[in-house]
């Protein structure tokens, strides 16, 4: 059984060169987390030369039908890798690939599980994401900043198979999967997917796990309302967008609401006592969160589009 694992690596590690995928020096290793439920834990920090893009997680789920697989991660490279820890795991077909956002991190690798004829499911938010100018202007970037993984080249940009409208559920081999749409939060289209067999959910952005999230130009209201709705499936395993996997998934979901409900608090009432933003920022007590990671990179541009985002809410009542 080794030496054919072996082999299989070998087969998929030439089918990659083959495709012209460049090689990647990082390490790229599944973690399982429940009976079915695996895991590819991405590294920190931005994307970059030094990680090759790999700083976001991904997921797979092996039944007996078949494996389920939860974004794609930033890179084709990356993906190849991913395909490649699949196969040691199991020969089974890759039979679906559910997207959680069209954010460059979680769907450039795609491309690599269409070609194994992977059904892509997404929702239908994302229509017309490929068409927009801010993912052109990504593509341009991440063509600077990851090539040679990233180029006109290589890259494909691959439509989903089924749009779906919310909710689903399906079953494959015998496990069950919930998909929940959770946006529109960290971007519209937002999907999560809890694995009921094995207590494993698969948040997505919405969770960002020992971090300061990205909040960006997100509807923190909406994401809040979102995360309630993940607490309430009560999991046994917790796999984030970014971080490790928890096995205290309730602490790190409330870890997310908190800081969101904390950034709505202070903006809010900087806006209602009509304070300019650079005021309000200097003068809020951040001192819960500022040694989190990523608080120096997001923590500032979080609060400041919170600060427009209270502003709109206090014109619209």
């Amino acid at each position: 059984m080794r030496v054919f694992l072996l082999l299989a690596g070998w087969l998929v590690s030439a089918a990659a060169s083959a495709a012209g995928y460049p090689p990647v020096a990082v390490k790229v290793e599944a973690v399982r987390v429940g009976t079915h439920s695996y895991y590819v834990p991405g590294l920190a920090g931005a994307a970059s030369e030094a990680n090759a893009g790999f700083m976001s997680n991904a997921g797979f789920v092996v039944t007996p039908a078949g494996v389920v697989v939860f974004d794609a991660l930033g890179t084709p490279s990356l993906a190849a890798r991913m395909l490649q820890e699949i196969r040691r795991v199991t020969q089974a077909p890759i039979r679906r690939v559910i997207v959680s956002h069209y954010h460059a991190d979680h769907y450039y690798g795609l491309q690599v599980f269409k070609d194994q004829g992977a059904e892509v499911w997404a929702h239908e938010a994302a229509q017309g994401v490929f068409r927009r100018p801010e993912t052109q202007a990504r593509f341009a970037q991440r063509k600077e900043v990851l090539a040679p993984w990233v180029s006109e080249r290589l890259q494909r940009f691959v439509e989903p198979d089924v749009w779906l409208e919310g909710d689903g559920e399906f079953a494959l081999g015998g496990v069950h999967f919930q998909l929940r749409h959770v946006g529109p939060a960290h971007s519209a289209e937002d999907l999560a997917m809890y694995v009921v067999e094995d207590g494993v959910l698969y948040a997505g952005d919405l969770v960002f796990k020992g971090r300061v999230p990205f909040v960006g130009d997100a509807d923190s209201r909406l994401w809040l309302a979102s995360l309630d709705r993940l607490i309430a499936l009560k999991p046994r395993v917790l796999v984030p967008g970014h971080g490790e996997a928890s096995t205290e998934p309730l602490a790190d979901l409330a870890l997310t609401r908190d800081y969101l409900a904390y950034l709505r608090e202070a903006m809010g009432r900087a806006v209602a006592e009509l304070l300019p933003f650079e005021e309000a920022y200097l003068a809020t007590d951040w001192s819960r969160y500022e040694s989190l990671p990523a608080f120096a990179e997001a923590n500032r541009v979080n609060a400041y589009n919170t600060y427009l985002l209270m502003e709109r809410e206090a014109l619209s009542r």
